[in-house]
């Protein structure tokens, strides 16, 4: 029985203190983004074991431009992969590449030319983005002469303003706004991640006067900024009241100004921001940040990003943090899988 290289026991050594030590602690905290890399690795080693890479043949190259292209032809061809399945896989052996290139310098030719990798095109399921125009007529649809268009205003302006993804901008609570100074909002995203936004004149404004009115002078820090009142109790404001009141300004507002799609979700208005910060020339990194994504991949999906966008992108991120780790990824098996820690993929 031949004894691993060397390299394929360090690589395989990654391969397992990325899923288990690294992703969870550094890039997500969601069960299913961490499957994704799981999945793609597990996709990629299974490619190769399926190619005839054995153990012995386990080293750096296997992860060079060229096999990745064909490893996405596979994803294709042989498992019958979407576009955009193909994609996310690929956002995950980029990750997992970056990382490996953050322990070694050596290896960040990989890491640098699965960044080139085009994203396969898929079908046309963008988000229909909203227009300026758009914006602004919306904007004017609420009644501010009134309590609920103060509120509506005043969540629509916030939605906008800083690209909050809907369920973050409900589970904000009075404690999380700072609206002396610098104004800014910390929100919980995804995988329970903190991320400060800062607020620009116009927002303060509608959300200090919101506040004074449906909250008083001496705001509860623990409440929820918007909410709803049943029988006297006030709640947490539900997604599904802020789609109702979203389709009644659309309705209203698609009659003066086309641009509004009459069917308008809150996730639009996250969309449009960011592809209007785009077309403001804000790097694309700032972006990522803003909108709370865990990966700078999943941006570039987000919004079709070009390659070559994408690659100077890539260029000005920051090293990844090491941490140290134990050693879990030690076995006995002579297969590439066994070695790295997964499951060994059954043939399709």
């Amino acid at each position: 029985m031949k004894k691993a290289k060397t390299e394929a026991v360090d690589i395989a050594k990654y391969i397992s203190l990325f899923l288990r030590e690294y992703a969870p602690n550094h890039l997500t905290g969601s069960p299913h983004t961490l499957r994704s890399y799981e999945n793609a690795l597990t996709l990629y080693v299974g490619f190769l074991e399926q190619s005839g890479i054995t153990l012995e043949c386990f080293e750096a190259s296997c992860f060079d431009k060229e096999k990745i292209e064909r490893w996405l032809v596979w994803l294709t061809e042989i498992r019958n992969c979407s576009p955009e399945t193909c994609n996310n896989r690929l956002a995950s052996l980029r990750a997992f590449l970056k990382y490996l290139a953050s322990r070694d310098v050596k290896y960040s030719d990989l890491s640098n030319g699965a960044a080139t990798i085009r994203l396969r095109k898929r079908k046309n399921r963008k988000v229909n983005g909203l227009s300026r125009s758009a914006i602004k007529t919306l904007m004017e649809e609420p009644d501010g002469t009134t309590k609920t268009g103060v509120r509506d205003l005043t969540l629509i302006i916030l939605l906008y303003a800083t690209a909050i993804r809907l369920d973050e901008a409900l589970s904000l609570q009075i404690k999380n706004i700072c609206l002396n100074g610098k104004a800014y909002i910390n929100v919980v995203g995804k995988g329970n991640k903190l991320r400060t936004l800062y607020l620009l004149p116009k927002a303060v404004a509608h959300l200090k006067k919101y506040i004074v009115l449906f909250h008083g002078n001496i705001p509860d820090p623990e409440a929820y900024l918007f909410y709803s009142k049943i029988k006297g109790t006030h709640i947490k404001m539900t997604q599904a009241a802020v789609s109702k009141m979203l389709k009644k300004h659309a309705t209203s507002g698609h009659a003066k100004n086309p641009d509004i799609p009459e069917d308008l979700h809150a996730h639009q208005f996250r969309h449009a921001k960011a592809s209007h910060w785009l077309e403001d020339g804000m790097n694309i990194v700032q972006i990522s940040f803003l909108l709370g994504h865990a990966q700078l991949q999943t941006t570039m999906i987000y919004m079709d990003i070009t390659i070559e966008q994408e690659a100077k992108a890539m260029a000005t991120l920051e090293s990844e943090n090491d941490k140290k780790v134990t050693a879990k990824w030690k076995n006995t098996d002579t297969s590439i899988s066994s070695l790295c820690g997964i499951s060994k993929l059954s043939k399709k």
